[in-house]
């Protein structure tokens, strides 16, 4: 079993930035493939991005790319997530996952964290 727990949510103004970070026990950190998903009220949960087990490959959803930065240190059993250029539209519950492959569906990622709150002031 991995336990996964996130922080560094909040409330920040349009166009300002947020480092999020997840923290990996109780199972092999680095076998994962770790992944960030969101979830905005009333809408479904979707994919952010994804990174794999030793970092050289990354997936962006293309409403983030070129302005999220996902990244891990195995090390610590960290993933985070970069959010520059934040929009109110990137309002959301933000979930961390772990998963066997890079892949956006959210099916396919065993375990979630409990998620953590950005808020995007327009």
């Amino acid at each position: 079993q991995v336990q996964l727990v996130e922080s560094g949510g909040g409330l920040v103004q349009n166009g300002g930035s947020l480092r999020l970070s997840c923290a990996a026990s109780g199972g092999t950190f680095s076998s994962h493939v770790m992944g960030w998903f969101r979830q905005a009220p009333g809408k479904e949960r979707e994919f952010v991005a994804a990174i794999s087990r030793r970092g050289i490959s990354t997936r962006y959803a293309d409403s983030v790319k070129d302005r999220f930065t996902i990244s891990r240190d195995n090390a610590k059993n960290t993933v985070y997530l970069q959010m520059n250029s934040l929009k109110p539209e990137d309002t959301a519950v933000y979930y961390c996952a772990a998963s066997r492959e890079i892949t956006i569906a959210t099916t396919m990622y065993d375990y979630w964290g409990q998620g953590t709150q950005v808020t995007v002031s327009s």
